[in-house]
Parts: C-alpha cells; structure tokens; sequence
C-alpha cells in the first residue's frame, strides 16, 4: 500500500489538492490604477446577531450589495493562476457577514450544545472514500482508517526535490480541540479559528447558528472591501508581516514568524479590510458554499461579453479539477492561510481558488458565515 495513499485516507486525493494550492510561482506585482466600487446606498453597519438556534453571540457586518470585477486580472496581478480567469462583471445583493473566522470558542459552544462530532473525529469510511479514489486502490489497514486529519509538520532541511508530502502528515487524533494531534489542546487558543472543519462541519455549525456559508461570489466581493481591481484587500502594496498572517522565510523549513504566529493568529488580528472584516487574506483558507470547477469562470460567461452582469451566481452544478479527476465533489475554499508564502503559494489573494473535497479537513482550514439581508437580526450602527 503506497504510504501516501494511507496518510491521506480521511482527505480524499489529498495529494492532488495539496499540490495545488503549493505550486505557484513568485511573479512581480504589478500595481495599477483602480475605480471606485458601485454600491448600493446606506453605510456599513455592525450588528449584535443573537442566533436562532444557538446561542453564540457573533459580530457581523453589513456588507452593502453592488458590482465588482470577479477574478484575476493581470494587469494587477501576476500571480493569478488559470482558473482565476477571465474575469467578469458581477453583481452580488447585500448580506451579513461575520466580521471574523469563526473561533474555537465558538464552534466549542455549538458541540457542547448539539453534541456533534466532527468528520475528524470518525473512521474513515472506506466504501466512501474508495468512489473517489482510482480504481483497484488497495484498502489501508483498520488501524490507517482511525480518526485524524492533516498537520503541517516541517521537514528539518529543504532539497531540489522536496514533495509535499514531506511536510504535511496525517495525525491520528488530530481534529478541531487537538490541533497537533491527541496531546495537544486549545487552551489559550479559543480566539483563534477553528481548524480542522471539513465542509460538512461547517455547514453544520451554519445551520445551527441559523446562518450559511457565503457564495465565492461573496467572499471575494467582500474580502476587496470595496476597492476595485486591486490585488490584496488593502490594495496594491506589497503583503508583509503588518497586513496578514501569512509565512515568512525559506518554506517550508524556516518560518521566521515575524507577525507573531508561526500557526494561527487570533481571529481579530491584523487591519480590517474596508467593510470591516478581519482576515480576509491568509490566516485560514475559509470554506465557501459553491462547487469547484476550474473552468467555472469561462462556462459563466458562455457566449456574453466580459462586462455582462451576472447576478448573485451560485456556482457550477458540477465539480471538476484535472489535479485530481477522481473527486466526485470539490467545493471551494477562499483566502488562503498562515502557509501561503510568496515564493511557494501566494494565494492570499481575493481572486485566489482553492478546490477541496468536502470531507477534507487540516490544520489551516477554517470558515465564516453569513446571513441573508432578511434574517433577522438585532442591528447597531458601526463603523
């Protein structure tokens, strides 16, 4: 049995999904001038939201709907990857957003309360896991089917030929209050986001909370916070160690940490973005609701022009990524997270894609929810 294939039993064609969000070359940036963000009228707002269903108390934003460009443009941004592109005018309404990650504070209320477990926290089950992998794969062992999830562990010295696999590890034990693994806790930690929540956890803890998980169309909407044609969610200066976190130093062997965090920042850490929203580029990669195809953008369009206007789209009815042709579902993820590196992935950017298989779970995926403009909720003016 290939030892790879046997690591990443929980994570379906996990090898696939890692290699994407790693191999990006460093291009130069290239800065460009941008145009003020069509909205719709009233200010950005605060809000208290008491939720339905729980009882976690949760600041949101109000994210005031309008038209923006929606993904790459290379003009901008020389790091874009294919499946950023082409970029197309789309108009999304206005929703609520919770202004931060949600934190392992959070989601510990929701399983104290619901009694849920995560998909870390069960056996891999095989007849599932065996649909999206190659044909005549070889069953892993019971014992490779335990509970667990992937964790970031850097290897000792980099070389021409490292894999990726050198440096992420299937854990037993590892989920969302044993991050590292079963000796390993979250004490000290319970403003941070949680990790290790598949999709599957998220929309659990969404449905609980009497929320949702945004649309791609929302995230990246809301992640420029209002700027137009920018490449981060500040604008066209350079990321450093002030603006995210993100890694510093040679990955994946040296992280420098000079924002202070070599894993997972506080979810209220670094600059609000324009709309009021916390991390909106790297910390955790941030599920988002709709399906993954790497050619969702150029479908979209289909045979209208660039500066059509597509409204409130949902995402593609089919997932598909050639990275790894067996994954029957991928959904996508947004932001990037304390990984990403300059030189290695650089997708902490609002236009940057991620496709990951819903039952996957790691040590630097997390998520945000939303809420629709007519949910109620018990409103206080902000910024």
């Amino acid at each position: 049995m290939n030892k790879v294939r046997v690591q990443n039993a929980r994570n379906i064609t996990i090898n696939s999904l890692i290699l994407f969000f790693l191999l990006t070359s460093l291009f130069a940036t290239i800065d460009a001038s941008a145009k003020d963000l069509k909205q719709e009228s009233g200010e950005i707002a605060a809000v208290k939201d008491m939720v339905v269903k729980g009882t976690v108390v949760t600041d949101m934003v109000w994210i005031p709907g309008g038209t923006f460009y929606m993904g790459g443009l290379k003009e901008v941004d020389s790091e874009c990857r294919a499946d950023e592109f082409p970029r197309h005018l789309v108009q999304v309404s206005g929703f609520w957003m919770d202004s931060t990650e949600v934190t392992n504070a959070q989601f510990g209320e929701f399983v104290q309360k619901t009694g849920y477990v995560t998909t870390a926290e069960k056996r891999v089950p095989w007849n599932e896991l065996k649909k999206d992998l190659p044909a005549n794969t070889p069953k892993p062992n019971e014992e490779d089917l335990a509970p667990g999830s992937l964790v970031f562990t850097p290897p000792s010295q980099k070389s021409s030929n490292s894999h990726y696999s050198a440096w992420w590890k299937w854990v037993k034990g590892a989920c969302w209050n044993h991050p590292l693994g079963p000796d390993s806790s979250i004490s000290g930690l319970e403003d941070h986001p949680v990790v290790h929540v598949s999709y599957y956890d998220a929309q659990a803890y969404c449905k609980w909370a009497g929320k949702r998980l945004p649309t791609e169309a929302e995230w990246e909407y809301a992640a420029r916070g209002g700027l137009r044609e920018k490449k981060f969610p500040w604008g066209n200066d350079p990321i450093d160690e002030k603006r995210a976190n993100t890694w510093q130093g040679r990955f994946p062997v040296q992280n420098s940490a000079l924002d202070g965090y070599d894993k997972t920042a506080p979810a209220q850490s670094f600059p609000k973005n324009g709309f009021g929203l916390y991390n909106m580029s790297g910390n955790v990669w941030e599920w988002c609701q709709d399906k993954y195809n790497n050619s969702t953008y150029s479908k979209r369009i289909g045979i209208d022009t660039a500066d059509s206007i597509i409204k409130n789209p949902q995402g593609p009815a089919d997932s598909a990524d050639s990275r790894h042709p067996n994954a029957h579902d991928l959904r996508v993820q947004k932001g990037g997270s304390f990984l990403c590196a300059s030189s290695y992935c650089a997708s902490y950017r609002p236009s940057a894609r991620m496709s990951s298989t819903p039952d996957s779970s790691a040590c630097h995926v997390g998520f945000r929810c939303v809420k629709d403009k007519s949910s109620k909720t018990k409103e206080k003016k902000g910024e």
